[in-house]
């Protein structure tokens, strides 16, 4: 297993927001986080970065704890990317090549130059790479902030939301890369992620979260119409097109 999440629990204040979070995830997998607003997905992927500190429980990474590892050591290992990416006075070259300051010594070499030069070719950004990201659309600010955590050669990419400031052609573009890198660098990735038909198109493996619990987990074989109405409110069937399951509501 390349990752572990043993009981994660997290709370804001008074109010618990993560409750006894358990889950694995294989080298080469898609997991997507799927359930309704406010149900603790993004609270998620930051305790399992140690942006956020879990009241209790451990994230394994290759059998090291990550809320125990120094920020430098995780940046190593993950690769994070927020709903939103804050612009700045970088290019974007700038930006991607950011990703690759936890492997840096002193200065930047010819390899951290061609890695940031390959991950801009995979998601074609050639065209942006020398404007400054202040100026991208939210789309265009989102593809680099991906960009970026790519060329940090993690272990696990963690993807909050990452579809959602895109159009159609540019969604399927940034998960066509992400599944890409995840088969090809022997890497994995965990998304948040609304859209359950793009969800159910990429990933390997689901979790569905209510109530701040797992409500269901596994392969797209064992999700059922029941289970998506639970989490959601909303009764909806599920059918078979050209091999790709499609969440259709009834």
């Amino acid at each position: 297993m390349i990752l572990e999440v043993e009981g994660v629990e997290f709370q804001y204040k008074s109010k618990e927001v993560l409750k006894d979070i358990r889950f694995e995830l294989k080298k080469n997998e898609i997991l997507s986080i799927l359930g309704p607003n406010g149900v603790g997905k993004t609270t998620l992927l930051k305790c399992m970065n140690a942006i956020l500190k879990p009241k209790k429980g451990a994230v394994l990474i290759e059998k090291e704890n990550v809320l125990e590892l120094e920020q430098i050591e995780i940046a190593r290992r993950l690769g994070y990317v927020p709903q939103r990416c804050e612009p700045a006075r970088l290019t974007a070259f700038d930006a991607v090549l950011l990703g690759r300051m936890p492997h840096m010594k002193w200065s930047i070499t010819p390899d951290d130059v061609m890695i940031v030069e390959s991950t801009i070719k995979k998601l074609h950004l050639e065209e942006m790479a020398l404007r400054y990201i202040d100026e991208l659309s939210g789309g265009e600010l989102q593809k680099v902030g991906i960009a970026r955590a790519i060329a940090q050669n993690p272990k696990l990419l963690l993807l909050d939301e990452p579809t959602s400031s895109l159009d159609l052609r540019n969604q399927l573009e940034i998960l066509d890369t992400v599944r890409d890198v995840v088969r090809k660098e022997n890497v994995s990735a965990i998304m948040t992620m609304h859209d359950l038909n793009l969800a159910f198109r990429y990933s390997d493996k689901f979790l569905f979260l209510k109530n701040g619990t797992i409500f269901a987990a596994g392969s797209m074989d064992e999700i059922t119409p029941d289970i998506i109405g639970e989490v959601y409110g909303v009764p909806v069937t599920i059918e078979n097109f050209q091999d790709v399951s499609v969440v259709i509501p009834v």
